[in-house]
């Protein structure tokens, strides 16, 4: 897919727009169908996703974000102004449920990944503190075989000095670069600070339906 050139001011225009609750997918069959291009966030259990959503959209409340691990346990739909749909998975490995549960939201997870058309991007979250971890290696795997495209996205990035965030990125790189379905670009963000929104803004603005209003003849 060929991604349109977005500048920070549309960006920012785009995700200005209202972000509203569309879904909450307990089981494949409760997925809603897909009519927006569609961006997931994915990543280990307390990674930062829902922090995440909510500082890209600017709304705290958004996605529900918790200190627990496990607290994302449904696919959830956010439509963003009509436009993208960002999709907040939920979180693997770690979880303060039994294994059956984190079994399921694993396989829920997958069975969403699997032949949705209008999914345009995963961004695969990486705490910026611990790097990579084996289930993180997993789920590249998986995507390469699955040929859905993913961007690493670092969290948590406020957390360490420049010099140790420039070390992560560089370890990361070089990792994802292994893979065939990784974007070549990552990117470090802090829910916190802001750091990395505007630039992870217009990556995901790229991928986003034309703003029909911009076409539409004047009367």
């Amino acid at each position: 897919m060929n991604e349109r050139r977005v500048d920070a001011d549309d960006a920012r225009r785009l995700f200005a727009q209202a972000c509203s609750f569309v879904a909450a997918a307990v089981e494949p069959k409760a997925l809603p169908p897909p009519t927006l291009p569609e961006v997931a966030f994915a990543g280990r259990s307390n990674v930062g996703k829902s922090s995440l959503i909510n500082a890209l959209v600017g709304h705290k409340g958004l996605a529900r974000a918790s200190k627990t691990p496990g607290a994302t346990k449904t696919v959830n739909f956010f439509d963003l102004g009509g436009r993208l749909m960002l999709v907040d998975l939920p979180g693997y490995g770690y979880a303060q449920v039994g294994r059956a549960r984190v079994r399921e939201w694993t396989r829920l997870a997958h069975d969403y990944l699997r032949g949705r058309q209008k999914l345009r991007r995963i961004c695969l979250l990486i705490d910026a503190r611990v790097g990579l971890k084996d289930s993180d290696e997993e789920t590249m795997k998986r995507l390469d075989e699955a040929a859905v495209s993913f961007q690493v996205v670092l969290t948590k990035a406020d957390e360490l000095s420049p010099a140790d965030l420039v070390a992560v990125i560089e370890s990361v790189r070089v990792a994802a670069a292994k893979h065939v379905a990784a974007h070549p670009e990552i990117i470090a963000t802090s829910s916190h600070d802001g750091t990395g929104i505007e630039g992870l803004r217009c990556a995901l603005a790229a991928l986003a339906a034309p703003d029909q209003s911009r076409y539409s003849p004047r009367p």
